[in-house]
């Protein structure tokens, strides 16, 4: 998969997120603090059944572009789903695991990249 391809990919995962009603959406750039993955998507469910209609819906629209996960886990439990592309890893969290685990935390020296919601909107030109 392309540099491109797997922004494209991670920013696809977090309109699917999204689309769900996840909460607290961030992207991670982790090229040159991390060697398995180039980008991590994290997102909180506000409930257990939240948590896995997110981690369904990714898997779903990923699915449709041909991306498909190379591992997962977590899904029965709903603490904590981590999807793994290879080159972007999507993380749907419990509230409670998020603030546990604080991957923002442990991956601090990783630059938050701007989602679509997040860009500011292009000023009129005169």
């Amino acid at each position: 998969m392309t540099g491109e391809s797997a922004l494209a990919g991670v920013r696809q995962a977090a309109a699917a997120a999204r689309d769900r009603k996840a909460t607290d959406v961030v992207l991670l750039d982790l090229e040159g603090v991390a060697s398995f993955t180039r980008y991590f998507l994290l997102c909180t469910g506000l409930s257990n059944r939240q948590v896995q209609a997110v981690a369904d819906s990714v898997e779903e629209q990923l699915a449709l572009g041909g991306f498909l996960p190379q591992h997962s886990e977590g899904y029965e439990n709903a603490a904590w789903v981590l999807l793994d592309y290879v080159d972007f890893v999507v993380h749907v969290f419990s509230a409670p695991a998020r603030q546990y685990y604080d991957l923002e935390r442990l991956w601090r020296l990783a630059a938050r990249l701007p989602l679509e919601a997040e860009t500011p909107p292009k000023a009129a030109s005169k």
